[in-house]
């Protein structure tokens, strides 16, 4: 998996494959999703590809009801939110992505912490066609 650079668009091409990858430093261990060419812990540029295991907790999140065009495409406007969130994953790092499963009409029920897991969200037709990262609660 080295081979490929570590870009925001291979990152993308990981995600259409159902995989969460980052980048893990070899001289520190540090772990970075998305991934980075270099490690912001020790600057060191020796980094491999790592595949997350999909497994996080809730650490922020917000409801929202005036959605940007590309949410309002897949369905979401002031009368239907949703939730986005930080997860923290059990990798260590901290990534932002939509939170699937939770009452948005009742968001004070949305807890901090809540264990979560990786879902994966399909938009588009055709070459259109894109995957999106999401988390859900663990069932």
């Amino acid at each position: 998996m080295s081979e490929k650079p570590f870009t925001g668009a291979v990152f993308y091409e990981y995600l259409n494959e159902h995989k969460l990858m980052g980048s893990r430093c070899k001289t520190c261990g540090e772990v970075h999703v998305p991934p980075r060419p270099g490690c912001a812990a020790c600057a060191g540029s020796a980094v491999e590809w790592v595949e997350m295991s999909g497994q996080g907790a809730l650490a922020a999140y917000t409801v929202i009801h005036i959605a940007p065009t590309a949410m309002i495409e897949a369905g979401y406007d002031r009368n239907t939110p949703y939730c986005t969130g930080v997860v923290a994953l059990a990798e260590g790092p901290r990534i932002s992505a939509q939170i699937l499963d939770v009452d948005v009409r009742h968001p004070e029920t949305i807890e901090i912490g809540t264990p979560l897991e990786i879902a994966f969200i399909e938009r588009g037709e055709g070459a259109a066609r894109r995957t999106y990262l999401a988390f859900r609660p663990e069932k």
